[in-house]
């Protein structure tokens, strides 16, 4: 069992960082959150074991040395009782499940989303973009307490939440009376009118990697919400408009082609649209309708692996919308002159209808 595995971590982590850490995960595996749930019990109580550890310099040092084995022979034992778990739980946060003058009392949840409609240009190509970005920021007067005067809870004595049962398993509750703050507000704040919050505005700049999609997410960290352990972050959810000329499925590219009629039979050289501007291609004599050309590592790049798609070049046969005199005697004269291809098709035909009459005497 490896502390910073537990804590999702890396070796060098500050002492920020692993606060941090701890802190999501205590409060997903919470039992309050997870009632019954005897896997997230033993989960939190790893996670609780790993953050006494880490978070103390001197047994961390003990522990990246000799490891586990080095802590129990100069005898450190983690603590396997839940009463003790709750005690720093609520000591690190101020209070219990909500906690006093603790993010997790704050009326909103510190990471925040934003969607940002792209074009398809933008999307494909990537950009760089100054965004308008409100967030709520902790009241500076009442340090986000929501108090200008205050008083412990009698009832949970600041603690936040009350534990019930007997014996190994116990169960921590919100605290009725205050709510989980952990205090009762005498008198609210001037200045945020008991909230605890308002509303910041700012600018972010950032960068948007090539050939995001619409539905993709994009984290920019520290751009979030307020709490009174730092801002949680800010993810971006992109909408990219259609493109008029493409049409897109995942990284590859499909453009359609109107080929004339005359060009399909007869051959011709014609260039075609692509991402970096346009591509030659040779339209072969009697090529049909659909013929599908592809062109490898032409579509677009993928944001995280970089690796291309493919372009689709779809022919689309056009014909004619109407015809003058003169065009229309031409073709009548080019239809005569295949005269035997035209009988062997009409011929087709009339065995075809034959075989199926037979059919339905049959019946």
């Amino acid at each position: 069992m490896d502390y910073y595995e537990i804590l999702g971590i890396s070796k060098t982590a500050t002492q920020i960082e692993i606060k941090k850490a701890y802190r999501k995960l205590a409060m997903k595996y919470h039992p309050d959150k997870n009632p019954g749930d005897t896997e997230a019990e033993e989960k939190f109580k790893e996670i609780n074991e790993a953050y006494q550890v880490l978070s103390d310099e001197e047994k961390r040092k003990i522990y990246d040395t000799y490891g586990k084995e080095g802590l129990e022979g100069r005898g450190y034992r983690p603590s396997g009782n839940f009463q003790d778990i709750f005690d720093m739980f609520n000591e690190m946060f101020g209070g219990g499940f909500g906690g006093s003058e603790s993010e997790y009392s704050m009326p909103y949840d510190l990471d925040k989303g934003m969607e940002i409609t792209l074009s398809f240009e933008e999307a494909v190509y990537g950009v760089s973009k100054e965004i308008h970005n409100e967030y709520y920021a902790l009241c500076e007067k009442c340090n986000g307490t929501g108090a200008k005067e205050k008083e412990t809870c009698p009832t949970c004595n600041g603690r936040g939440s009350v534990v019930m049962g007997n014996g190994f398993i116990r169960m921590s509750q919100t605290c009725p009376t205050c709510n989980g703050r952990g205090y009762i507000i005498k008198e609210k704040c001037d200045e945020c009118k008991g909230k605890g919050y308002s509303v910041k505005k700012e600018k972010v700049h950032i960068d948007i990697p090539a050939g995001v999609d619409s539905g993709m997410r994009m984290r920019v960290a520290n751009k979030g919400n307020e709490g009174p352990m730092g801002r949680g972050d800010l993810y971006i959810l992109f909408n990219v408009k259609p493109s008029k000329i493409f049409k897109r499925k995942g990284n590859n590219l499909i453009v359609e082609v109107p080929v004339f009629f005359t060009s399909a039979v007869l051959g011709e050289k014609i260039n075609i649209p692509t991402l970096k501007g346009h591509k030659e291609i040779e339209i072969k004599a009697f090529t049909k309708d659909k013929t599908q050309i592809v062109f490898r590592n032409e579509g677009i790049a993928d944001p995280n692996t970089g690796i291309k798609g493919d372009l689709y070049a779809i022919i689309n046969i056009a014909y004619p919308k109407k015809l003058n005199d003169e065009q229309k005697e031409l073709l009548e004269k080019l239809h005569q002159s295949f005269t035997g291809e035209i009988k062997e098709h009409k011929s087709f035909l009339e065995e075809a209808i034959d075989k199926v009459k037979g059919w339905f005497k049959g019946k």
